[in-house]
């Protein structure tokens, strides 16, 4: 068996499925993985079809969405490099339930659904963290249910926002905060509003430094204050109009 490379092994340390493993496991599990290319624009897979294999991100951006009964698209996550993608699903042997789209090239490992089962077979720790996955996002369902439901829409769309940049930057305090690949429209969809609105806000958080958007994203300038509006510590933002692209 080929060695993985401690960089490609470090990212399979930093997912959450798992957490836990020995290096000699990570190995054999890296081993049965299957490299896989998505450009920008492409799907991993779509909602409805078969749903037979999971993936982990290596490299790029990933939206995934679902279309309602009434044909709207909704945002549901964005995920990024050493996140998982739908492994609950492929272990119900189910169909996919949203739709998993490039947002920039992406490059990801995947397993099928037998080999999966056969690692966690192996491997008792993996099915552990998968049932940890599933109480964690279903944690998040409620929250953002709670969100949904109870807040205003200023303070749902600087929570939307703190969430994706501590995703990406593993709740580090780091600097420079990651580039979010994803556009006003996205945070529109993400957060249960209009594109106006989301604009309305972004425009006025832009003239007080707090982000600046660009075409397909946007960059997080001064978190802390970002925080302070979805912790509901500053209040709302005056009636301003949006200012023009």
């Amino acid at each position: 068996m080929a060695r993985t490379p401690d960089s490609e092994l470090k990212l399979l340390t930093k997912a959450a499925l798992f957490a836990g493993l020995t290096d000699a496991q990570l190995h054999t599990i890296q081993h049965h993985a299957t490299l896989v290319e998505v450009p920008r624009r492409g799907f991993f897979f779509q909602q409805g079809e078969a749903a037979t294999t999971f993936y982990l991100i290596r490299q790029g951006q990933v939206r995934l969405s679902q279309i309602n009964p009434e044909g709207k698209q909704v945002i549901i996550h964005l995920f990024g490099p050493g996140d998982v993608m739908a492994v609950i699903v492929v272990l119900s042997n189910a169909a996919y339930p949203l739709s998993a789209e490039a947002i920039t090239d992406c490059i990801a490992w995947a397993w099928r659904r037998e080999t999966a089962v056969h690692l966690m077979e192996q491997f008792p720790r993996l099915a552990i963290n998968g049932m940890e996955m599933v109480a964690q996002r279903f944690q998040e369902l409620q929250n953002r249910y709670r969100e949904l439901s109870t807040e205003r829409v200023e303070q749902r769309v600087a929570r939307a926002l703190v969430r994706l940049i501590h995703q990406r930057n593993g709740y580090q305090a780091q600097k420079p905060y990651p580039l979010l690949a994803l556009t006003r429209q996205d945070l529109a969809e993400m957060t249960g509003t209009t594109l106006y609105t989301v604009s309305r806000i972004c425009s006025s958080w832009e003239q007080q430094g707090l982000l600046e958007t660009g075409r397909e994203q946007l960059h997080i300038h001064n978190l802390d204050e970002l925080t302070n509006i979805a912790d509901d510590l500053r209040p709302s933002l005056p009636n301003l109009p949006p200012k023009p692209d």
